[in-house]
Formats: C-alpha cells, sequence, structure tokens
C-alpha cells in the first residue's frame, strides 16, 4: 500500500514496515486454492469471496474511497480485511492483469491466533492500515474541517493523553519515546509500535493516566469507532490485546503503591 502523491517521512517507513508483514504471517500457510488470474476490474470484490482473504501476487489496485483515489495497493499487501467493517466504502480497481493467491480466512485467522507474534504483527498490519487510509482520507477534507486522525506529531513535553478526559481515539507510536504519569507521578514508559490509550475504549471509562513525549514523537491516531469494529472483527485479537494492557495496568499500579509507601516513610 502507498498513498497518492508525495508521501512524508513518516508514512513512507511506516508503509515499509508493513509491507513486510503479510509475508510473515503467511509463513508455513498453504493457500486454500489455485491462484486467481484477473484482467482490469472496475470492482474487484465482485470478482472475490468475502470467506477468503488474498495476497496480491501480480499487478496495481487503485483504491477510492467516495470516489476519490487515495491510495494504491501494490504487490504482497493483503485484500479483503477491510469487509465487514465500519469503514467507509472503499472500491478497488485495476488497469491492468491481477494475480491474487486465495487463503481461508478463518483458516488464516486461526494461524495467526496460535502464535502471540503473529498475533502482535497483524495488530500492527490492520490498525496501521487503518491510521493510513484515514490519514489519507482526512487530507481530502478541507483544514479548517479536518478531523483529528491519520498521524499527529508532539514536540518534547506535549500530552499525547491527559489523565480524566473521554477516550475518542487508540494511538501507536510510530517515531520517538513517551512517558506515563497517574497523578503527577511517572508509572512507565511507553516506546515505539507501543498500543496505549485502548483500554479506555473497552472499559468506556475515562483517560486512566497522562502520557506525555519525552523527545520529538509521532503517533498513529485510530479512531475510536473504527477501532472497536477491527476489534470485534477479531475477537481474538482483542483478547490478546486486552491481556497485554491489562499486565501494563498492573505494573502502572504497583509502580503507584511503590511510590506512595517510599513517600509514606
Amino acid at each position: 500500500m502507498y498513498l497518492i502523491g508525495d508521501q512524508p517521512p513518516y508514512a513512507e517507513k511506516l508503509i515499509n514496515t508493513l509491507q513486510s508483514i503479510p509475508q510473515q504471517l503467511l509463513k508455513d500457510l498453504e493457500p486454500c486454492d489455485d491462484a486467481i488470474a484477473l484482467d482490469a476490474v472496475d470492482d474487484l470484490y465482485n470478482h472475490i469471496s468475502p470467506a477468503r482473504l488474498y495476497l496480491l501476487k501480480s499487478g496495481l489496485l487503485h483504491a477510492q474511497i467516495d470516489g476519490k483515489p487515495l491510495f494504491y495497493i501494490q504487490e504482497g499487501d493483503l485484500i479483503g480485511l477491510r469487509q465487514g467493517l465500519n469503514a467507509a466504502p472503499c472500491t478497488y480497481l485495476s488497469e491492468e492483469p491481477l494475480v491474487l493467491i486465495p487463503y481461508d480466512r478463518e483458516a488464516l485467522f486461526k494461524h495467526i491466533h496460535a502464535d502471540s507474534r503473529k498475533q502482535e504483527q497483524f495488530t500492527q498490519y490492520i490498525l496501521g492500515q487503518a491510521a493510513l487510509m484515514s490519514d489519507a482520507l482526512a487530507h481530502t477534507k478541507q483544514p479548517e474541517v479536518r478531523p483529528v486522525t491519520g498521524f499527529q506529531h508532539f514536540a518534547p513535553g506535549a500530552e499525547l493523553i491527559r489523565q480524566g478526559d473521554d477516550a475518542d481515539h487508540v494511538f501507536i507510536i510510530t517515531e520517538g519515546h513517551a512517558e506515563a504519569f497517574v497523578e503527577g507521578i511517572k508509572v512507565g514508559d511507553v516506546q515505539k509500535d507501543e498500543i496505549f490509550g485502548a483500554m479506555a475504549l473497552f472499559t468506556r471509562e475515562k483517560r486512566s493516566a497522562t502520557v506525555i513525549a519525552s523527545v520529538p514523537t509521532t503517533v498513529m491516531m485510530i479512531p475510536k469507532e473504527q477501532f472497536l469494529a477491527l476489534m470485534q472483527s477479531n475477537p481474538r485479537i482483542a483478547h490478546s490485546l486486552i491481556e497485554s494492557m491489562a499486565r501494563r495496568i498492573d505494573l502502572m499500579n504497583k509502580e503507584l503503591t511503590h511510590y506512595k509507601q517510599l513517600n509514606e516513610k
């Protein structure tokens, strides 16, 4: 996948990272059928099954949202993940022949869920794709009405999220580093590629911590509705993500308790 027009450095780095993930996810998994060869198509979804995911072996797809050409799907990308999601309607079309490798959707998900590393890679892949699409769609709107989504840049000392605020986005640091604070006390670090801010979306509670950039930092911002739709379509990954976040919250609570005990002595 790559965006139409000039790509900012942060998007180019992310795209290069995402491009390597499908082959790693599909390793040791056999296709469910022979490769599909298609000529030029006006709407790819009229020619493929919703019960399958497809690896684009050769060719190039133009992706349009609301009739606007926003990005390309290139060789090595997975196709079919958007089906069933609460996302803007997307049409894939091609002016050249295509070759697609089909994989059974359920078999692929079971293959991913059997390996924690693949789960992390898949979560990174679908959230990265979601952020790129949101960013591309946002830039079609006038600056004064452009939604806060896609990618945001923060200077050192800037708040990414604030304790007590409503939760309307999930974040992933693509460049930089941040620190988490509860009641003004540092309780942990947020590293590159780490997902944060999701627990409040699951619990529908206020933000439990303030996260502050410690160096110049770029984050992906995925809107709440889009994130929850992605998790609903991949419940096992949602379960794995919740477990990971619960462990992180437990560590934060222990750090906070330890700090308070030291100050009581």
